[in-house]
């Protein structure tokens, strides 16, 4: 890889380093933290628990919808921009969601949520781009790995501390502190915003938020228990607008799905094997509490003690697969941590029956050291690859194919669960077949030029 860019000046460069750190924390708290209060909302607002799920579901939609055109338009009104003006719309929404006493309006102001935090999180790969020097992009992304998962780890706790002292309301405030520090340090601090004359293609993005809209409205309606007919309908409409849209973008010059970047094989070959690792981990984290209620019995407090060994796990090897990811090619870390994952899930797939608290929870830590080898190196390549004017497209693409697989991922354990199959070490075996697959996406990419 060419160096191309030395990152921004000290000191200029912890600060927004700072100001990116606290606007990631913003978003993956509130990923996080409203699952906990569902149950509270549902009863205060008088709504069954199965509608106050549209809560969460109404977030993700509008997220994996806009991301892309977010992503596309962050590249010509400037990064910085579009970062605060998405840190700023939350911030707004947050406050209003103080004056929800229906269902309905909170969702829009959920969906509003959403809108925010897409804006701000398409652009934040390209934005650690541009504020470190090029040999220490992948500490920056390791770091940035490091605050989504302790961030999202935190989120449930927070939330039941809040709800403890205050009224479900204050649960989407908890976040905001983030978003306004992160403001104030990142209006002087994050890299300067650069226009570029380009005409924004409205069409594409309508298509683009239309094909992933249909496509994963018609997977949550399938797994909701919705008409097989209307899911399928929806879906085959999503995956018709979805031709016509890719269509449109191989023939623009800088498209708003980045064909012309998963044209090259490195790139192609990293955002599937991210794909098949997040269907696994999604695999994974969503059946293991039914397997360990259920199968061996173990309390919903012991079940998240049990579960927490994997972020743990990921956070503990994200760093050091992030500062090794500069110096050893990604694809022999990416190759190294899947490898390891695949044993861990293996080992968790045949668990013996009279497994104790450690024999859960070693295997657990190991899955995680081995997504967070993978991880790291894996985005460091996607984002660093990318021309600098692409950077954007190509973090935006990184964050969709997560939304995209923890979709499929939850679609999938659905499926298991209807068929008796998800308490047991099925989601285990398929998550390490899937492993084993993003694992030899990550060996066969061609060696990088440094």
């Amino acid at each position: 890889m060419t160096e191309e860019f030395s990152g921004l000046p000290k000191p200029r460069r912890y600060l927004a380093i700072l100001a990116i750190s606290f606007g990631t924390a913003l978003v993956a708290i509130d990923s996080a933290i409203v699952a906990v209060a569902l149950p509270t909302i549902a009863r205060d607002l008088g709504v069954p628990p199965s509608s106050a799920v549209a809560i969460v579901t109404i977030y993700q939609l509008v997220f994996v919808m806009t991301l892309l055109p977010f992503s596309a338009l962050g590249s010509r009104i400037g990064l910085r921009r579009l970062y605060q003006y998405g840190q700023l719309t939350f911030c707004i929404a947050s406050a209003l969601c103080f004056f929800a006493k229906s269902l309905p309006f909170l969702i829009v102001t959920r969906a509003a949520q959403s809108l925010g935090a897409a804006a701000a999180l398409s652009v934040s790969s390209a934005l650690i781009r541009s504020t470190y020097p090029a040999a220490r992009l992948g500490r920056g992304l390791a770091l940035n790995n490091i605050v989504v998962s302790s961030s999202s780890a935190l989120g449930p706790t927070l939330g039941g501390l809040v709800l403890g002292f205050a009224s479900w309301q204050w649960v989407f405030a908890a976040a905001v502190p983030l978003g306004l520090i992160s403001l104030s340090i990142g209006r002087r601090s994050l890299p300067e915003p650069v226009r570029r004359n380009e005409p924004y293609d409205v069409l594409s993005a309508v298509l683009c938020a239309l094909t992933f809209g249909l496509v994963i409205g018609g997977l949550e309606s399938s797994v909701h228990g919705d008409s097989p007919v209307v899911s399928i309908a929806i879906i085959a409409a999503g995956a018709v607008i979805g031709f016509i849209f890719v269509r449109r973008e191989l023939e623009a010059k800088e498209p708003i799905l980045p064909v012309d970047l998963l044209a090259r094989r490195d790139l192609s070959l990293s955002i599937g094997g991210a794909i098949l690792a997040f269907i696994a981990s999604m695999l994974v984290l969503l059946s293991m509490p039914f397997r360990l209620q259920e199968t061996f019995g173990y309390s919903p407090g012991e079940v998240g003690a049990l579960i927490s060994p994997w972020p743990i796990g990921m956070m503990a090897f994200g760093p050091l697969a992030g500062i090794l990811s500069d110096r050893i090619p990604a694809r022999i870390l990416g190759g190294i941590g899947m490898s390891v994952a695949t044993i861990a899930l293996m080992l968790i797939a045949f668990l013996p029956a009279d497994a104790e608290h450690f024999s859960i929870a070693w295997r657990m830590a190991l899955a995680g050291a081995g997504f967070g080898l993978f991880l790291a190196p894996n985005a460091r390549l996607v984002v660093g690859a990318a021309p600098p004017h692409r950077a954007a497209s190509a973090g935006g693409m990184l964050s969709t194919t997560r939304l995209i697989g923890q979709a499929l991922g939850a679609t999938i354990v659905a499926a298991l669960l209807a068929a008796n199959l998800g308490s047991g070490s099925t989601p285990a075996v398929v998550a390490a077949v899937l492993t084993f697959g993003a694992g030899m996406c990550s060996v066969v990419r061609k060696p990088q030029t440094r």
